[in-house]
């Protein structure tokens, strides 16, 4: 497989589009990032796993997949050697990191969804209330203190 051919099979997952990252090509779905080609001249494409998932792929095929070094690393970012991969292993591996970031799209969508949660002692925003009228606005002015 080629970067090429890494673009053609992550663009043509639902909703899919390529954008930039530090000037390296990444495929989003939702605005959210789930592979790059930021390894590309090293023969790598990038995906963003759980780190579950990175194990997974990296103990079944050692000699496709490989960790990222560093944080992003340890938090899934996996290589795919892309001349050792096949077609049907990279398709896969791209919808296995694009489908973990439309999950984790829609848990952040039903989050928003929800009332924000309130610290104790602090006023919700219908709580608070009203500002004091302005002088001139039909209000006695303010005393100064």
């Amino acid at each position: 497989m080629t970067p090429n051919d890494f673009r053609h099979m992550a663009l043509r997952l639902e909703g899919a589009e390529e954008s930039s990252h530090m000037g390296n090509p990444d495929f989003r779905v939702g605005g959210h990032i789930f592979a790059t080609l930021a390894s590309q001249k090293q023969g790598y494409g990038n995906l963003m796993l759980t780190p579950e998932q990175q194990s997974a792929f990296v103990t079944e095929l050692p000699g496709i997949f490989l960790p990222v070094k560093g944080g992003w690393g340890r938090m899934g970012a996996t290589h795919i050697r892309l001349s050792a991969a096949s077609a049907d292993v990279l398709a896969g591996a791209l919808h296995s990191a694009w489908k973990l970031r439309v999950e984790k799209n829609a848990r952040a969508g039903k989050r928003s969804l929800q009332k924000p949660l309130q610290r104790p002692g602090k006023p919700s925003p219908q709580q608070k209330k009203s500002p004091a009228k302005q002088p001139g606005l039909g209000s006695k002015p303010r005393k100064s203190r």
